[in-house]
């Protein structure tokens, strides 16, 4: 017998609600919001289920997956491995069925991991003077291949600006030069002085340290250092130090280009070593703000020499828990929850002397998300319609890797992911009156969370920290690249019973102190009371998409749109 239905207002849009969940939450009027119409629908249970998702539950998870005893959930490690075991543990006794290929929990990851043993020093010269950079207080640097030695000799130094190559933008910085066998110094982030440009302070994939090394990887060149400053990527360099040192892991290489060297260098650094070329940084970055500008080579010989430990026996995995659908048509679609169950594992030792990298906030936190999520799901009196996929991913640290493989290997054609529904690092500071969309704007998922946010009296906002590049930096990018609708949200700054400056404070004051570093451990003044709210909002927005009859898409002219309509196409195909 068909449940019944009732119809709401909910900011001012229809939103269709079944059973008595109208009685539950709360409605706003038409005045409060624009005339645009969403659905947005939900089982007449949705609220009583929500209510599984607790703060004993979230500090039950990010507790256990950051306890000392997992070493920072390094890839490939004892820590690693006691992570996926205790996620699928989790999954099981909810219900879940495996979710990976075979009726598996798991979906192993072949890795190749590398560790660079690179020169205390590396050599500059030019004009009769030499430079050296001093390893970790001046340049970070590691290999780019998969190789047990690399070895760059007098290899000349040029100045690529921000080595982008985006026809869309009318932008080129390359111009046809010829950049084979030479060494690209590249700036940070994308041009973002220009709200038409680029889409101005919102930083894109261009923006991003993988853009910048694939792109000189196309270029032939033979190394690539990027210029950090704070403000272009986003972190201080201490963050570089952290992630970018130690055993890093790749996927397997395949014939994809690559540059023997990948670095970066402190903005001091770079002053002094263009200045042994007769340039000054400043001027060189002012050339770099044009269309017009081409590569300066700067007259620099660089000569480096490094040994790599390789390791081709490495595997993490992803763990995947499934919930399966009641509607005979659509439970071959499915909804994907992510988080990223990995983390730094251990490493230098900071002040305190800690080495471990627990990772509690990120991706801890994330991971309890999602999986205090599955809880509401298996409290439902019945499945939805469409299936939903709780994926916890490994290696994002490394480069977003776990999602990545899936998204290669998915276990559904691509154009049968309803949506993905991504958590990363989220709030731990308290309650938030918004809901703050990363890379606003993009897909139809945005209007279910208006709907869903209103419900519990918040309002969405565009992502306070654009300039970050949130979007390009966690899981849901993979997802976006083969064409499904990802959502990626957090709360915003506007905290309950705080000052308006509070939220935002907070938030750089914890980046600065505690990403990528050994303090990053469940603190005395964590409140999860907001993140409560957030993964209900989750809940919500997943559990809509999983009943509607339609599948989500991409705002009209979205850079994933043609994607999508490419895999939709192939999947109605098969």
């Amino acid at each position: 017998m068909p449940r019944k239905r009732t119809r709401i207002r909910v900011s001012g849009r229809d939103v269709l609600v079944w059973g008595l969940i109208a009685a539950s939450l709360p409605s706003c009027s038409k005045e409060d919001s624009p005339a645009d119409t969403t659905t947005f629908a939900l089982p007449a249970d949705a609220a009583t289920a929500a209510q599984a998702i607790d703060e004993a539950t979230l500090f039950e998870v990010v507790g256990a997956l950051s306890d000392d005893a997992l070493a920072g959930r390094g890839p490939s490690t004892r820590g690693d491995r006691m992570a996926r075991q205790y996620i699928a543990g989790f999954l099981q006794e909810l219900g879940c069925e495996p979710g990976a290929p075979d009726n598996a929990w798991e979906q192993p990851i072949a890795l190749v991991g590398i560790t660079s043993h690179m020169p205390e020093t590396w050599s500059f010269h030019a004009n009769g003077q030499t430079l050296d950079l001093v390893w970790w207080d001046e340049y970070i640097a590691a290999t780019g291949v998969q190789n047990e030695a690399v070895a760059i000799d007098r290899a000349e130094v040029v100045f690529v600006g921000y080595g982008i190559t985006a026809p869309e933008e009318d932008w080129d910085d390359f111009k046809g030069a010829d950049l084979s066998g030479k060494v690209l110094l590249v700036l940070n982030n994308d041009p973002d002085w220009d709200p038409d440009l680029f889409a101005g302070t919102r930083r894109l994939f261009y923006g991003r340290w993988t853009y910048k090394f694939e792109s000189a990887a196309r270029q032939g060149a033979a190394g690539a250092i990027i210029i950090h400053t704070t403000p272009s990527a986003g972190y201080p360099f201490q963050v570089v130090q952290t992630s970018w040192t130690g055993e890093q892991f790749e996927l397997p290489a395949s014939d994809e280009p690559r540059t023997p060297l990948t670095g970066w260098v402190t903005e001091e650094a770079a002053r002094k070593l263009v200045a042994i070329g007769g340039e000054d940084l400043d001027e060189l970055v002012a050339s770099a703000r044009s269309r017009d500008f081409r590569p300066v080579p700067l007259g620099i010989e660089t000569a480096i020499r490094f040994e790599n430990t390789i390791n081709r026996g490495s595997q993490s995995a992803n763990v995947a828990g499934l919930l399966r659908g009641r509607d005979p048509q659509l439970a071959g679609e499915i909804v994907v929850y992510t988080a990223h169950h990995d983390h730094l594992g251990t490493g230098k030792p900071n002040d305190a002397g800690d080495t471990i990298y627990n990772g509690a906030r990120d991706n801890a936190s994330g991971v309890a998300t999602v999986l205090a999520v599955a809880k509401a799901f298996a409290a439902l009196p019945e499945p939805p319609r469409r299936s939903v996929l709780f994926l916890l991913v490994g290696a994002e640290e490394q480069g977003l890797l776990g999602s990545r493989y899936f998204a290669e290997h998915p276990t559904v054609h691509p154009g049968r992911i309803a949506a993905n529904i991504n958590v990363d690092s989220p709030n731990v500071f308290g309650r938030t009156r918004d809901v703050a969309v990363i890379g606003r704007g993009k897909s139809g998922l945005e209007d279910l969370l208006e709907s869903a946010a209103a419900l519990q009296k918040r309002v969405v906002v565009d992502e306070p920290f654009p300039d970050k590049g949130y979007y390009y930096r966690s899981d849901q990018f993979n997802f976006a690249k083969i064409g499904v609708p990802a959502l990626y949200f957090k709360a915003g700054t506007d905290f309950v019973g705080r000052a308006p400056e509070w939220g935002r404070e907070t938030e750089d004051a914890w980046r600065a102190a505690h990403y990528h570093q050994p303090s990053d451990e469940v603190a005395d003044d964590w409140d999860l009371a907001g993140l409560v709210e957030d993964a209900q909002l989750a809940f919500y927005v997943g559990l809509s998409v999983a009943e509607a009859d339609a599948l989500p898409a991409w705002k009209p002219g979205d850079e994933f749109e043609d994607v999508r309509k490419r895999m939709l196409r192939e999947a109605a195909a098969q």
